[in-house]
């Protein structure tokens, strides 16, 4: 008698294990409010108990696209073994998280592109390859002026032999020199700067005239002409990187010995390596090491992170970069690297 009375209990409990199985599942997170200074690494270390998770609460995140941007704000769901952002009010989406793995340098980082766009404005110049050459040059200038600028007449050596045709444009840029890479020597390239933009008039054999359309600087005789672009400011949209990129800063716009944030560099990365404009990369410095004090127990130290930039364009093996942040001095030959997923 005493085992039939059991029988209907048990038959009981194993109905509802599964629904019990179910309840202890379904974990009610914590909701934490993301503040100045938070970072995905900072969170991973604090509530996961492992700052090499963040890489996990990235790549599947709808709501995160930069994954060293978070803002003062944002909504964390925090559950023992991993965290989610809440959706963004409208989108009906939960945004599970995941990233790659990378320096923990990142959380320096954090602010370090709160716009997430970027202009190109058009005065950036760039590296000349030692591959590439010109399409022509400014020969001569009407009355043999020394300089010239807007609607003035210059003479070119771009003809009819090289394809040309009256109503052409050009692209016009001063030869700045050569730029040896500070760590190999190898040539670089020219550092061209961009001077104005001209429109050919008259079109002969070997020769045409010109007129100026517009200017940024004074423009002499010397000066290079490459195919036109029409100087209209456009944005540039950060991008993960797809490989790791390594390299080095080889030059700046100004080349000015101290590069600071807002500062337009040139870089030995291009896109025979990977790169593509919208990539970030962090800027740093090895830290010298007195082996005489740690008599071998230590190989290397922590290098020191200085900033990062943003590729604005790219060549085949340099690029055009803006310094997006700056916390230290940055110099010519500093390193580079990136985060990839």
């Amino acid at each position: 008698m005493k085992i039939r009375k059991v029988i209907p209990f048990l038959l009981a409990f194993i109905i509802l294990l599964p629904c019990l199985t179910m309840a202890a599942d379904q974990e009610e997170p914590v909701i934490y409010t993301i503040k100045r200074g938070d970072t995905l690494w900072g969170l991973s270390e604090r509530f996961i108990k492992d700052p090499n998770y963040w890489p996990n609460m990235w790549s599947k995140n709808d709501v995160i696209t930069n994954p060293h941007v978070i803002y003062p704000g944002q909504k964390v769901r925090v559950f023992s073994d991993h965290l989610e952002f809440e959706p963004k009010a409208g989108t009906g989406k939960q945004a599970a998280v995941t990233a790659p793995a990378a320096a923990k340098a990142a959380d320096m980082l954090q602010d370090v592109a709160e716009e997430r766009v970027f202009t190109i404005r058009g005065s950036e110049g760039y590296l000349l390859e030692k591959d590439s050459r010109p399409a022509g040059y400014v020969i001569g200038t009407h009355n043999d002026r020394i300089v010239t600028g807007m609607d003035d007449i210059v003479y070119t050596d771009i003809g009819a032999n090289n394809g040309a045709r009256g109503g052409e444009k050009f692209s016009i840029f001063h030869d700045e020199g050569t730029v040896s890479h500070p760590v190999t020597n190898e040539n670089m390239g020219k550092k061209i700067i961009p001077l104005g933009s001209l429109q050919l008039t008259d079109v002969e054999q070997k020769a045409s005239r010109a007129i100026i359309t517009k200017n940024y600087k004074e423009i002499s005789p010397g000066s290079y002409l490459m195919p036109y672009r029409n100087g209209r400011s456009h944005e540039v949209t950060l991008k993960m990187t797809s490989r790791d990129l390594k390299g080095y800063i080889i030059e700046s716009y100004s080349g000015t010995q101290c590069i600071a944030a807002g500062d337009i560099v040139y870089i030995d990365l291009g896109s025979n390596q990977g790169a593509v404009p919208g990539n970030m990369l962090y800027i740093v410095r090895d830290v010298t090491l007195d082996k005489s004090i740690t008599q071998g127990r230590v190989e290397r130290l922590p290098q020191e992170l200085l900033g990062a930039l943003v590729i604005l364009e790219t060549g085949k093996k340099t690029a055009t970069a803006l310094v997006v942040k700056s916390i230290d001095a940055i110099y010519r030959g500093d390193k580079l690297i990136s985060q990839t997923k």
